[in-house]
């Protein structure tokens, strides 16, 4: 008898979880879908289970926080927030309860969408608040932890981003930008993120992994040239 999986979503209102969310859908391997929203998404589904929340009180909600795998794509920006101690609040504050929570809630594997320079000790502060929920979700002590690194994201959200606008229009009108030691830094889709989350799941992995967007790039190669993506 195949056993069928839960997923538990969040922040499949932006620009990664919505294209996660189409994926996670469509994946035989899962029998629902429970997403955490601030509002109710405009999408009806038989696996799909939304649950309104206020974020400021998480544990309000432990008994609906979680699932086999957990994909978060939870994120804002310093500007969006208002204050650097508003974004730090969703970034790591958000993210690392939910983490705990699902933990706590027999989760086994989770998935998180970073940034490409995530480090704890970083003197940047978007950079350092990556790293340290990096370093608060491995704590959880998950059989598995896959972190997605991703350059600037190629898609349409919601609010505009200047600098990945800018990254869009370079990576049409100056391809040849990011080559040589440049390479790691070229945009990527966030649907391509999306879709290698999802399908990177699947596999058996054990302890912390990381895809920095050329690893990323390069795993949807590999699915595309076996006829999958």
């Amino acid at each position: 008898m195949i056993i069928r999986k839960t997923a538990l979503l969040v922040g499949a209102s932006g620009l990664v979880g919505r294209h996660c969310l189409d994926f996670l859908l469509a994946e035989t391997s899962y029998r629902e879908v429970r997403v955490l929203v601030r509002r109710p998404l405009d999408i009806e589904h038989p696996k799909l289970v939304q649950y309104q929340v206020n974020f400021e009180l998480l544990g309000d909600y432990k008994d609906v926080i979680g699932a086999d795998d957990v994909f978060c794509c939870l994120g804002t920006t310093i500007k969006k927030a208002g204050s650097k101690s508003a974004f730090a609040k969703v970034d790591l504050g958000y993210t690392a309860e939910i983490a705990r929570l699902a933990f706590n809630n027999g989760a086994k594997l989770f998935l998180l969408v970073s940034a490409m320079g995530a480090d704890p000790g970083s003197r940047i502060f978007y950079n350092r608040i990556k790293g340290e929920v990096e370093e608060s979700i491995a704590r959880c002590g998950y059989d598995s932890f896959l972190v997605f690194r991703p350059s600037l994201l190629l898609g349409e959200r919601k609010e505009r981003r200047f600098g990945e606008e800018l990254g869009q229009m370079l990576s049409r009108w100056l391809p040849f930008a990011f080559t040589g030691f440049l390479k790691k830094y070229r945009p990527i889709a966030g649907k391509m993120v999306a879709y290698v989350m999802v399908e990177i799941a699947g596999n058996q992995w054990q302890g912390k992994h990381i895809f920095e967007s050329e690893k990323i790039r390069s795993f949807y190669g590999q699915v595309q040239g076996l006829g999958r993506a």
